[in-house]
């Protein structure tokens, strides 16, 4: 039996057309047009379109990831791993209503972080937007940048939950 190497095209009856992205002893991992990633057994049944012999791994499966990881971060809006500060963690926000009648309203402060944080970095998605928009003269994108500096100034109160620095909100700076 002739072992594919990375590279090689081959019609699956199942899957389609695709190209060998991995090779182990028992499996390739196909990337197919149609249906994307798939293990398939070597031994299994599918015409070879083009064979490539004795290639090696040179972009292991982990480093396609990171780049995958990264360019998701890039370009959408989750959000990163930003941690609380020790001090907070546990901790809870008590919103207390002028009228002694009405009750207080206790939120998990680790539950409010994550949604400052959410809101940090989906202005961040729209900065991004903004600056790589074509639809907008330089103008009106130094206008909006302008907004959204403004935007994190007002943000700035939060900066005590954030644990490392560089995660702050940063306003305009003062001369």
């Amino acid at each position: 039996m002739q072992l594919l190497g990375i590279g090689s095209r081959l019609n699956h009856s199942e899957f389609g057309k695709g190209v060998v992205t991995n090779v182990t002893s028992k499996h390739y991992w196909v990337t197919f047009m149609d249906s994307g990633l798939e293990t398939i057994d070597v031994d299994s049944s599918f015409e070879i379109i083009e064979a490539v012999e004795d290639e090696v791994d040179t972009i292991s499966f982990s480093e396609v990831e990171q780049s995958l990881i990264s360019i998701l971060k890039r370009w959408s809006d989750a959000s990163s791993i930003t941690p609380i500060a020790d001090k907070w963690k546990g901790g809870s926000l008590v919103l207390k209503p002028g009228d002694s009648n009405l009750s207080d309203k206790e939120i998990p402060l680790d539950t409010f972080f994550h949604k400052i944080v959410m809101v940090r970095d989906r202005i961040r998605v729209m900065e991004q937007k903004i600056n790589s928009s074509n639809n907008l003269d330089d103008q009106e994108k130094v206008d909006l940048q302008q907004y959204i500096t403004r935007i994190y100034g007002s943000l700035t109160t939060f900066n005590v939950l954030f644990k490392n620095q560089s995660d702050n909100f940063v306003g305009e700076r003062t001369k």
